[in-house]
């Protein structure tokens, strides 16, 4: 009679050898087993999307790679699979980077779309919560350009501006043109307490080309929001980087909206410099109002004062 180790001797052996047999079995099913074919990638093509225009969209993709699109611009709808996607409350937004399928020299179908880095937006009242409405995606900064003189400035209005930026998380620069007329240390002895406070300020004249070169390395490959009060130079500053725009000397969001009075779109102009340099003239900051912002925040948007807010002996001050 085999005694009980004998027997768990044999027990083990067997089991190892049923784990040997299982996985030599694995291996062979793994070899002989065919695979499945692999479905043919779709030629994607990246873009940004620069234009809103009903349910279809312009799209300025890359010359490196769609050199058949006139300009590199193409018209684009969206895959219907995408338009049930309600977790955003703008599905696509110009200032969006996309992934598109061309259709031919000019068209496309949007199949991707990217995850944006950063909004303009404004709130709009919903069934069931507030709605975010996205006016501009993906904006890298704010350039606010004011003149020194003609229009006279009014820094109430670049205060809210700056406010309005800061409370969407978008980093602003202050930009002083028409030094020319008054030069730069009267220039400086007006907007130097906003650079002291934490802003970046820099001061250029169209007419003498000074400072034009900081302005276009703070432009490079940026998508730019550029607001301020009409007169103050906006597009003779374009013009002067780039005179091929040829952009009439009048107020630039007449130039992007050709002339028509939106409220709620924009419209991103490329510039021929770097890789991807865009500039968008938008109603997004200039007619979102302070109603949109809490009173009781309202202090946490001017950066020289955010620090101090809470240090306040008085509990309900507004500052």
């Amino acid at each position: 009679m085999t005694d009980k180790k004998d027997w768990l001797e044999y027990e083990e052996y067997d089991d190892e050898y049923a784990n040997a047999v299982y996985e030599d079995a694995e291996y062979l099913a793994r070899r002989n087993r065919k695979s499945k074919p692999k479905k043919a990638s779709k030629n994607l093509i990246p873009g940004i999307v620069i234009r809103a225009l009903g349910h279809h969209y312009e799209v300025k993709t890359d010359p490196a790679v769609d050199p058949v699109a006139p300009n590199q611009i193409r018209l684009c709808e969206v895959r219907r699979r995408l338009l049930q996607d309600r977790s955003k409350d703008t599905l696509l937004a110009v200032g969006d980077r996309v992934q598109l399928v061309p259709n031919g020299d000019d068209a496309g179908k949007i199949e991707q779309i990217e995850e944006r880095t950063s909004v303009l937006s404004r709130q709009q009242p919903g069934v069931n919560r507030p709605a975010e409405d996205v006016i501009l995606a993906n904006p890298d900064q704010a350039l606010i350009v004011f003149a020194i003189i003609d229009p006279e400035p009014h820094l109430r209005m670049l205060d809210r501006f700056l406010v309005i930026a800061e409370a969407n998380e978008i980093p602003a620069v202050i930009c002083v043109n028409k030094i020319d007329l008054t030069g730069r240390p009267q220039a400086e002895a007006l907007f130097g307490p906003y650079s002291t406070a934490g802003y970046r300020v820099i001061y250029v004249s169209a007419a003498t080309n000074q400072g034009m070169d900081e302005l276009a390395d703070l432009l490079l490959d940026r998508i730019t929001v550029i607001t301020g009060p009409s007169g103050v130079g906006k597009s003779s500053l374009l013009n002067t980087l780039h005179p091929d725009l040829a952009l009439d000397t009048g107020d630039l969001r007449d130039f992007m909206n050709k002339g028509k009075h939106t409220t709620r779109t924009a419209t991103l102009l490329p510039l021929p410099i770097g890789k991807a340099t865009f500039v968008a003239d938008t109603p997004g900051i200039r007619e979102l109002g302070f109603y949109e912002i809490d009173p009781g925040d309202l202090a946490f948007y001017f950066i020289d004062i955010a620090p101090y807010v809470n240090e306040c002996r008085y509990p309900n001050c507004t500052h």
